[in-house]
């Protein structure tokens, strides 16, 4: 029988397995106290446990005045264009709204991560995974959402077309914090992590945000870094990106991505029976079970058919999961309790 780390790394290499490789995902924190109360326990790390999911998780430690996310670590918006104080939007209008030099870059307070990125910490909470766990880095560096945050989204797209000196002069700088964070996150873990987690979204529901030809020629060459890097370290990568991501799969694949995640189910050409018809065999996944419907909707025999279904196209080469990393208090846990179940009796 394989242990986690083993099935996780099998899984990617579309090599035979015991039985499917599995993930919770990221739960939110609202979500959290219905799956304890529902399996009797006291914290996530117990649920973890009993549904014998295969992935660790490690969360950045970064602590700053402005966020204690590295999600969250710059202070782009303007203040009086939001609802609540600690919002974080990339729709309100951003810091660089009104500049169109790229000089101008200089006059941000850019933070220098290794003021906030805590490396003890770091180095503390790999070494309380298991050895038989896939510890997996929770890095995003999502470098193409915060350029959007840095003008406001409409302004960050148009300035992209009629001031590309501008925009990539913003997004250059977002990129280098991120090279810099996570080159402090991996010489902390050095030796003790597998893999760790990338990305950006750039699907809607029914298709991408914006041409994929920009995000080949904007985006995607700092993706390349990001990517690079952590493989410098002999680490997987799984790549996030939700909605309809189709055209990109292939590009995201030649960046270096190992796995792309997740499988929206319910987004345009993102079935499993897609994905499997045109990709199988080419790279690996995570997800493929609906959180938008089936799991808030069905029932628990909806799910489990559902979960043996992708099983049967994905044998090996699919993590399944919710098909959102952030499992939602709208999802009953006994759903959540099939899914892992079907999983773990699911022999190959």
């Amino acid at each position: 029988m394989m242990n986690h780390k083993e099935r996780f790394l099998a899984t990617i290499a579309n090599a035979p397995v015991d039985r499917p490789a599995s993930w919770i995902g990221l739960p939110d924190p609202s979500a959290i106290p219905g799956l304890t109360r529902h399996f009797g326990l006291n914290t996530m790390e117990e649920v973890k446990i009993l549904l014998d999911d295969d992935i660790y998780p490690i969360e950045v430690p970064y602590y700053s005045s402005h966020s204690n996310h590295i999600a969250g670590a710059f202070d782009f918006a303007k203040r009086d264009q939001l609802k609540l104080p600690g919002e974080r939007t990339l729709t309100t209008p951003g810091f660089f709204e009104d500049y169109d030099d790229p000089a101008d870059v200089a006059k941000f307070n850019w933070p220098d991560p290794a003021k906030y990125l805590d490396g003890e910490e770091t180095y503390r909470r790999v070494n309380t995974v298991g050895s038989d766990y896939a510890s997996m880095g929770i890095l995003w560096s999502s470098h193409f959402h915060d350029s959007c945050s840095a003008f406001g989204m409409e302004t960050a797209l148009t300035t992209m077309l009629t001031n590309p000196e501008m925009y990539r002069a913003v997004l250059t700088k977002i990129t280098n914090f991120y090279l810099k964070a996570n080159e402090i996150f991996y010489e902390a873990t050095k030796g003790k992590l597998d893999a760790v987690l990338l990305g950006d979204d750039f699907g809607s529901q029914t298709g991408l945000m914006l041409d994929p030809e920009l995000i080949r020629q904007y985006i995607f060459p700092g993706t390349k870094l990001l990517i690079d890097q952590a493989k410098s370290y002999g680490l997987k990568v799984m790549y996030h990106s939700c909605g309809s991501i189709f055209p990109l799969i292939e590009d995201i694949f030649g960046l270096g991505a190992d796995i792309i995640h997740p499988l929206q189910a319910r987004a345009t050409d993102m079935s499993v029976e897609n994905i499997h018809k045109h990709f199988s065999g080419k790279g690996a996944f995570c997800g493929g079970i609906d959180a938008q419907y089936l799991m808030v909707e069905g029932t628990s025999e909806d799910v489990k058919k559902r979960v043996h279904e992708v099983i049967d196209f994905f044998p090996t080469g699919l993590i399944v999961s919710p098909s959102y990393e952030a499992l939602l208090p709208d999802i009953p846990p006994e759903n959540i309790e099939a899914l892992f179940k079907t999983v773990a009796n699911r022999k190959l």
